[in-house]
């Protein structure tokens, strides 16, 4: 449906593999992240290891989401974004006894193609927010609605929302 043709621009996803064919540079969301490392804290409440690392990362994840925000010069704003990103890689590859702060850490080790594209590139939010705020009446409309009771009432309300929001952003 999308062709094999590399298209433009960087998709910034939630780590759902269904996204891994499509033909574009990809960058992980720092929202979903940053929830994924918050849940550590959630599930592991009495570890000190964990509390350490999600002080640490959750700062630096936030960091990495308002930086595209600040009025800055571009050469502030690289400079800024190496400083995080630095500051980012050196606490996924900091030592960790913890299986749940190794799990987080290999996310940002082994996806290391899909994690700083933000840095290198202003455009390229370091979050998906906007694309989850456009899509929440969609999500609320389904779940007010009850939701689709088939495959077929699913694909359907998947087409006819698409097309909705690509008209109304004029695309």
């Amino acid at each position: 449906m999308i062709g094999k043709d590399s298209l433009p621009g960087t998709l910034v996803f939630d780590r759902y593999a269904g996204y891994n064919k499509v033909p574009c540079t990809m960058q992980y969301c720092y929202a979903h992240l940053l929830r994924a490392v918050e849940d550590l804290e959630k599930e592991f409440p009495d570890s000190g290891e964990i509390k350490e690392f999600v002080s640490v990362m959750a700062s630096l994840l936030t960091k990495a989401m308002k930086l595209r925000n600040y009025p800055v010069s571009d050469k502030a704003f690289y400079r800024k974004a190496a400083k995080v990103k630095s500051s980012i890689i050196t606490a996924a590859h900091a030592p960790a006894v913890h299986l749940g702060i190794r799990y987080i850490q290999n996310i940002f080790s082994e996806n290391a193609g899909r994690m700083y594209l933000w840095a290198d590139d202003r455009r390229v939010p370091a979050d998906n927010n906007l694309a989850e705020r456009d899509l929440r009446p969609t999500v609320i409309a389904r779940k007010v609605s009850l939701g689709s009771f088939s495959d077929a009432g699913a694909h359907t309300r998947s087409i006819l929302m698409t097309v909705c929001i690509l008209l109304k952003n004029g695309k």
